[in-house]
């Protein structure tokens, strides 16, 4: 794929669908398709792991779920600007020892003209949490529509 709509310069409602895109692309756990949403070229820093181009984002992602199991994912909008959009999101998960976790951060992304995210900043703080305090509980997949966001969770 060598393009990904929609396209900047973003308005309110392009942002708002290519956040809902990533969202539901990751919730997917597909690093293989989910690594093309990216440039060749693309640029990390997620957390502390600085990591370049498609095929180390997939490699990172498949290693991520391996660790975070029954993974579930909320992003918000928070701000956009031509080919720039910044991201609150929160997600929850579980190790190998059955310890739940909710996981919240902040992404900051840039797009080339095709649509493709060139470089992605996130920064993003674990806390522990029993597993009777989750609140994303929707079976494995994508957040369904009628499922509150961030903000009408209080997150």
């Amino acid at each position: 794929m060598t393009d990904r709509p929609p396209y900047p310069p973003f308005d309110k409602s392009s942002a708002q669908l290519k956040v809902r895109l990533a969202e539901d692309a990751w919730n997917s756990q597909q690093p293989e398709k989910i690594a093309l949403a990216y440039t060749p070229e693309s640029e990390w820093r997620n957390r502390t792991s600085f990591i370049t181009g498609r095929s180390a984002i997939e490699d990172f992602l498949t290693l991520k779920w391996k660790k975070e199991l029954d993974y579930r994912l909320i992003k918000g909008l928070w701000a956009w600007s031509e080919n720039k959009i910044a991201v609150r999101f929160a997600y929850e998960f579980q190790d190998a020892s059955n310890n739940w976790f909710r996981a919240y951060g902040n992404e900051n992304w840039e797009f080339d003209k095709q649509g493709l995210m060139a470089r992605r900043f996130a920064s993003i703080n674990d806390v522990a949490i029993d597993q009777k305090d989750r609140k994303f509980l929707w079976p494995s997949g994508r957040r369904p529509n009628d499922h509150p966001g961030l903000s009408e969770l209080d997150l």
